[in-house]
């Protein structure tokens, strides 16, 4: 079916939405702006607002199809789990905002799941990462195309990660009530408060997403987006592979034993935590297995001296697993030890020349309106200063390149300098 056409969100000169003008829509970031939609937040939303049937939300889903994109949020809980328990789904179309109940008796997701993996509209989230490993971990795809509207934010020039109410406020300059932010979205029946709190996230976020949208093409930047996105849709960001948790562990110059029962008790609490669905540390606590790491018991009855493990431990399933991991990484013949991380010879960053990228950074991000911290990190400053030019350093490629990166370069090679002309701080070639 043929998407609905509405035409784009004008911004007028306070930065608030207009009412759209008659115009065709923008083909190249996939926009077609919905009518303005009236948020329920503050008012008894509809019973029809929770879909908690099969049958219902495939009908409804028909609707949001016919759209070139949709608003999406996820309500979920994962403070007693290992994986994040889905608790609620809010989607926006141009129809209007509704939930779903994932723990519904009667519902199966697979209509929600074959929209947000197989149809082929943008995916608008906000902060979306954590609604992505949802995702992931649940069908072990990822969506696309997807747009995240706090790192179009940030490119925009909003400030670093700003959060949700801040930008609706921002945009459209409603305030969002955080009353219900902490709420337990496990339990049921959802209140009337929980639902309207959880549907003005996604209601709100359709002028967010085409004032931004909007605003990106103006300003020739939609193509950074797509850049960071690609990031956001990889699924080496969400996979937890068990052989790496190790890597999670704070473990300072460890030795090549150490090293080896690091591996296997990691990996052994990572399959527990994720087997039982429940926190790593309800397993054993980090610190716990860092002394294990460093100190290793000498017979079993030890680990219950461990702080945090309590008595019998050691005769428990999980004790007594954890001691065959322990030994087995012991028994591992010297020469079949894993290899110490390579690290990387770094040279020194010089402080000065570090303290002149800082302010070179200020500069072209303030030049450029686009929040420091996407352009730049620290420790790319001081990878930079130290000599480094290696193709992974964000900075010397792509928008970065063109935005910072030429002139970082430049500068460390005393081909441009920082100076003062009339009290402001200006750049000129040397």
């Amino acid at each position: 079916m043929r998407p609905h056409t509405h035409p784009p969100t004008e911004i007028a000169a306070d930065n608030r939405i207009k009412p759209p003008a008659c115009q065709e829509p923008d083909r190249a970031l996939e926009l077609a702006p919905a009518k303005p939609t009236v948020c329920p937040y503050g008012r008894k939303p509809s019973p029809m607002a929770l879909i908690t049937d099969t049958a219902s939300l495939r009908h409804r889903l028909e609707r949001s199809r016919q759209d070139a994109y949709v608003a999406l949020d996820t309500e979920f809980m994962r403070e007693r789990t290992y994986w994040p328990k889905l608790c609620l789904i809010q989607i926006a179309d141009s129809a209007g905002g509704f939930a779903v109940d994932p723990l519904a008796r009667n519902i199966d997701l697979q209509p929600f799941w074959e929209l947000v993996l197989d149809w082929p509209g943008t995916k608008v989230f906000h902060a979306c990462r954590q609604d992505m490993e949802i995702i992931y971990h649940a069908t072990g795809r990822l969506p696309h195309p997807v747009f995240d509207t706090q790192v179009a934010a940030m490119v925009l020039g909003y400030g670093d990660s700003i959060a949700y109410d801040s930008l609706v406020q921002k945009i459209t300059g409603e305030r969002l009530s955080k009353g219900a932010r902490f709420t337990d979205w496990s339990h049921r029946p959802l209140s009337d408060r929980q639902l309207a709190y959880a549907l003005a996230d996604v209601i709100h976020l359709r002028p967010v997403y085409e004032h931004l949208a909007a605003e990106l093409e103006r300003r020739g930047r939609s193509e950074w987006v797509r850049e960071e996105m690609a990031k956001l849709t990889d699924p080496a960001t969400y996979a937890l592979d068990p052989e790496r948790a190790w890597q999670r562990l704070k473990l300072r110059r460890p030795s090549r034993r150490e090293l080896a029962r690091a591996q296997a008790l990691a990996r052994w609490r990572e399959e527990e935590a994720q087997r039982r669905d429940v926190p790593r540390n309800r397993i054993i606590k980090d610190e716990a297995l860092l002394e294990i790491i460093t100190h290793p018991p000498k017979k079993p009855a030890d680990l219950d001296r461990l702080r945090g493990v309590g008595n019998g431990f050691h005769a428990s399933k999980a004790g007594r697993a954890l001691w065959t991991a322990l030994q087995a990484a012991e028994a591992q013949p010297k020469e079949e030890l894993p290899a110490l991380p390579t690290r990387k010879p770094r040279r020194d960053a010089p402080q000065p020349a570090v303290d002149m990228l800082k302010l070179l950074l200020k500069l072209k991000a303030a030049e450029a309106d686009v929040a420091p911290r996407l352009i730049a990190s620290q420790e790319d400053l001081e990878r930079l200063a130290a000599g480094e030019r290696g193709k992974d350093l964000p900075p010397l490629t792509g928008w970065r390149y063109d935005v910072f990166g030429r002139d970082a370069l430049a500068l460390l090679e005393g081909r441009l300098r920082i100076g003062l002309r009339d009290g402001a701080i200006v750049l000129e070639n040397a």
